[in-house]
């Protein structure tokens, strides 16, 4: 039987051998970045094969249709960007994951750094993996800015014949939000090192998710995506290996 609502103190992967087949709708997650940060010793336990196995869990536990948001960025290592990643993201597709939409989170209040041969680091990767084709998609509309407008064009013909058509279109008034989403760095008031901003967590499960669906976050951290699940009337499951946060 799957508990609902809970945050559970473990690893993930041990954890998620616990959780139904089947069983969850969205999985929305920001995993530990190389060794970026240590997260209270936890980045200690963190390597390929540790990601492998949660991975392979990830596939078990979702539903058909399910989607994975992994919120990802890469170490610059020796003057060169690891992409772990992308590595990441190739794992997903080797194992049947569909990889639906690769999207950038663009940060409005990046952290300042020192000079380096390289322009200043202002994105995260959110990869957007699928168990099939996704069975919920709620886009973002944002209103379009010559809505109304008309314009004259041409269109492929739809019933084999060659050439084009002339047609006449009218600009809509709302267009599906582009896959670069600008969000700030979230205030953190925690003692967790790396919170990620709500805004961010609740866009996307609107987006991938419907009301009283079960939304999985494996590296829950403080509590970011179990907060936006209430708000957004979504059931949640949490784990996190650090009791303390």
């Amino acid at each position: 039987m799957l508990n609902e609502n809970i945050i559970i103190h473990g690893d993930s992967a041990e954890v998620l051998r616990d959780v139904p087949a089947n069983s969850v709708d969205l999985v929305i997650t920001s995993p530990p970045y190389s060794d970026l940060r240590k997260y209270g010793g936890v980045g200690d336990t963190w390597n390929e094969n540790k990601f492998k196995d949660i991975a392979l869990g990830l596939w078990n536990a979702l539903k058909d249709g399910g989607v994975i948001v992994w919120i990802v960025n890469d170490k610059t290592e020796k003057g060169s960007k690891t992409l772990v990643s992308f590595k990441q993201a190739l794992y997903f597709q080797e194992i049947g994951f569909n990889v639906n939409d690769v999207m950038i989170w663009e940060k409005d209040n990046p952290m300042p750094v020192v000079k380096q041969p390289r322009y200043q680091d202002v994105f995260e990767y959110m990869f957007i993996f699928s168990k099939g084709k996704p069975k919920t998609f709620n886009p973002i509309m944002i209103p379009c800015k010559c809505a109304g407008q008309a314009y004259n064009s041409t269109t492929k013909n739809m019933g084999g014949e060659n050439g084009r058509t002339y047609k006449e279109f009218n600009i809509n008034k709302e267009k599906i939000k582009p896959n670069v989403w600008n969000c700030a760095v979230a205030k953190n008031n925690t003692i967790h090192p790396a919170v990620y901003a709500e805004k961010l967590v609740i866009d996307h499960i609107l987006s991938w998710s419907n009301e009283n669906d079960v939304v999985l976050d494996p590296f829950i951290g403080s509590g970011t995506t179990a907060i936006a699940c209430i708000k957004t009337n979504r059931k949640y499951i949490g784990i996190e290996l650090n009791k303390d946060y």
